[in-house]
């Protein structure tokens, strides 16, 4: 039988004569058949690798890769011990299992796995058995044996060398224990350390690649947005991009940086930072969380920005913020129509204590001294918050912003609240600000 790569490229009248050549049980069978349907860039590499590292852009298929790589395994090896590792559980069920890629879609009825959800684990006919495992919890891999892995999406793993190394330690049975690790690229340490480690294939591919499963209009329209800016070499051409010369942040220094969500205990003092957009069709709305802890440190630990919102929809994001974290005070940007500011957020549905703030300088200089907090491990982040931490990376010392979107709206809004904050544990107290009652 002809493979996808020999056919798909046929003129339609081959193609529909070929296809209706097709006898159904053929056609039931080519279906599930993923040595016909997957690319060759979907095709495990070959040699003696213990791990594959797929990095590529999204909507590359790596998901699917994934899954039927584990479904091939799974099917071939009675009894097998699998692990699926994903950012949290909730991904791990949404996306590895229970998604339009995932291993319960994928699989022929007569071999779909029995998946226990209250257990965290599928079992295939022959016995063979994948538990799910989140990267936020480290230690939930102490313990377990397994003979082969999917990590997805490994570079928003929330305590990423930690999770991983655990996991590495688990693969010790089987006569040849593999995982396979599939991710969008960015430039954190676990994936730079996989790049250079000895025994780790790596295969690159782009959203273009499989652009006969994706809607024509949306790959144009992403063309045209991102097409050759920083952030669509890295999320559509899959490209590893290294820090911004001359960045105020690198990765490595958020990841320095960087604790448990849980271990932070109870906040002494929260301040809501916002970078409003500059009119009703403006861009993003910058909504950052800072929190001053009882040992001192300033802690980021929400990032609740919303993506070009109306100006209702931010306010009563930013008072919802507000309620979640009992926050002591936001501080709001008032430059572009402060009285538009204060009206709208006073628009909200909760009391809010709010301090309009001017800037007088540019967004950079203004960022340098809260670079040079989180430099001597003032401040943490508790947690991963990709879209924050791509656009302070893209803050580079002279002034020039060349991280995603048009402009740093999250950074801003973190730079606001983490500046507020370190004032805040400076004076000891809260001092008097201006606050608007309920209409």
């Amino acid at each position: 039988m002809k493979r996808l790569t020999d056919v798909r490229d046929l003129p339609d009248k081959d193609y529909d004569a070929w296809f209706k050549r097709l006898r159904d049980d053929r056609y039931e069978k080519l279906l599930t058949d993923w040595s016909w349907w997957r690319r060759d860039d979907q095709q495990p590499p070959a040699g003696d690798w213990h791990v594959w590292m797929l990095l590529a852009g999204r909507g590359f298929g790596k998901t699917r890769t994934g899954a039927e790589w584990v479904r091939a395994f799974a099917e071939a090896t009675p009894g097998a011990r699998i692990a699926l590792v994903a950012a949290s559980l909730h991904e791990a069920r949404q996306v590895m299992v229970e998604g339009e890629s995932g291993l319960l879609a994928i699989a022929p009825d007569a071999r779909r796995p029995d998946y226990e959800s209250s257990l965290r684990r599928l079992t295939w006919p022959n016995g063979a058995v994948a538990t799910l495992y989140s990267a936020a919890e480290p230690d939930s891999l102490r313990g377990p044996e397994h003979e082969a892995a999917w990590c997805d999406e490994i570079a928003k793993w929330p305590q990423g060398e930690a999770a991983w190394d655990n996991l590495m330690l688990t693969m010790r049975i089987g006569a040849r224990p593999r995982v396979v690790a599939t991710t969008t690229p960015r430039g954190v340490p676990l994936v730079r350390r996989l790049i250079k480690e000895k025994g780790v294939a790596v295969t690159r591919g782009t959203t273009a690649s499989n652009r006969l499963n994706l809607s024509p209009r949306w790959i144009a329209t992403m063309g045209a947005i991102y097409g050759g800016t920083r952030l669509g070499r890295q999320e559509l051409d899959g490209e590893l991009l290294e820090d911004v010369e001359g960045a105020l942040w690198t990765r490595e220094l958020i990841e320095r940086c960087r604790v448990d969500a849980d271990s932070i205990g109870k906040p002494v003092r929260v301040v809501i930072g916002v970078d409003p957009p500059a009119s009703a069709q403006g861009d993003a709305c910058g909504i950052v969380v800072a929190a001053l802890l009882r040992d001192g440190r300033v802690a980021v630990v929400e990032d609740a920005s919303v993506e070009k919102p109306p100006p209702h929809v931010w306010a009563q994001a930013v008072a919802a913020a507000t309620a979640r974290w009992g926050a002591d005070r936001v501080v709001a940007e008032s430059n572009n129509g402060g009285e538009m500011v204060m009206n709208t957020l006073r628009q909200a549905d909760l009391t809010l204590p709010v301090a309009p703030v001017h800037a007088r300088a540019g967004k950079v200089r203004r960022a340098e001294p809260v670079a040079m907090a989180y430099e001597c491990g003032k401040v943490v982040h508790a947690g991963v918050f990709s879209g924050l931490e791509d656009q302070l990376c893209g803050l580079q010392i002279g002034g020039t912003y060349v991280g995603p979107g048009r402009s740093p709206d999250r950074a801003d809004a973190c730079v606001w609240a983490v500046t507020e904050v370190l004032k805040l544990s400076n004076q000891g107290t809260i001092p008097r600000v201006r606050r608007f009652t309920k209409l």
